[in-house]
């Protein structure tokens, strides 16, 4: 079995041309690194880990624009086959949707691979900007009909996802135009909490059921949400929370947190602006 050696290149030019030769590897799709397949390819993915956390040479090889450019090209592959995996998986036949899933799933864990390195390297903006673009039309295809009782698995795996996006943006790793922000939380809050009492009722109703959102998953979304709720702009802020109290699923994620940080700040900013109008009329009193 093939292995990509993890003896440390002797120059930066050697471990740069290391590095990059396994992020192609890495991040190839559709079996496009014959023979060895998947082989090669996990091989190639720990190499990276190992390198990024071990070779004290890398930040200069992340700095290089071309690595970068290599990165952003595999990113790009694999998003452009979830896109392709997911969206068939409507066009599929029944019989034909577990091996589908398998794939697809696949395909899922290279983006969660993504989403470990890429802040190593700086360039997690990439990947939270891809994935708000895409995350209405993963919505919506995971909705579908035809998924509706199906890819319990694949569903969560996708909410894993996506909570790491939303941490990198809540956090201040990732920062991004308010737009892009409200964009990735209004496709994602609403199918979260409609989700999380849909699995909580299959777990109760099945001990064996294994998809499930546990309880270190739930709150480092609950606590992500709040965090990029609270940095929005206030009318923003207003929108979602004004949704989030007229559904019926309040108690998760609770955003009440930010709600009563919301009415504060609106309450303080009211405060200052009639105190500053206050003194605006004192001024025009004794000017007359």
């Amino acid at each position: 079995m093939p292995i990509i050696s993890r003896i440390k290149p002797v120059d930066l030019t050697a471990t740069k041309n290391v590095f990059v030769s396994a992020v192609r590897f890495a991040t190839s799709t559709g079996g496009s690194c014959p023979p060895f397949g998947d082989e090669l390819k996990i091989s190639a993915q720990e190499q990276i880990e190992y390198m990024l956390g071990e070779d004290e040479d890398m930040p200069l090889v992340t700095a290089d624009d071309e690595v970068k450019s290599v990165v952003r090209m595999g990113l790009s592959r694999i998003f452009s086959t979830f896109e392709k995996q997911l969206s068939s998986l409507v066009l599929e036949s029944d019989l034909a949707l577990e091996s589908a899933e398998a794939n697809i799933l696949q395909c899922v864990s290279d983006l969660e691979w993504m989403c470990n390195i890429l802040p190593k390297m700086e360039l997690m903006k990439d990947f939270v900007s891809s994935w708000a673009g895409i995350s209405g039309n993963v919505v919506g295809i995971l909705a579908h009909k035809k998924l509706e009782s199906v890819m319990w698995g694949l569903k969560v795996k996708l909410i894993e996802v996506s909570g790491k996006a939303l941490e990198a943006v809540g956090y201040g790793n990732v920062i991004l135009p308010a737009p892009i922000r409200v964009q990735l939380l209004k496709s994602w809050l609403p199918y979260i909490r409609e989700m999380k009492p849909i699995l909580d009722s299959k777990c109760t109703e099945d001990a064996s059921f294994p998809h499930k959102m546990d309880e270190d998953l739930c709150q480092s979304i609950e606590g992500a949400i709040i965090s990029v709720v609270l940095a929005l702009p206030s009318n923003d802020q207003a929108d979602i929370l004004a949704d989030w109290m007229e559904s019926d699923q309040v108690r998760y994620p609770d955003l009440s947190e930010a709600f009563e940080v919301w009415c504060y700040r609106t309450k303080s900013a009211k405060r200052r602006l009639v105190e500053g109008s206050g003194r605006v009329d004192n001024t025009t009193v004794s000017l007359e």
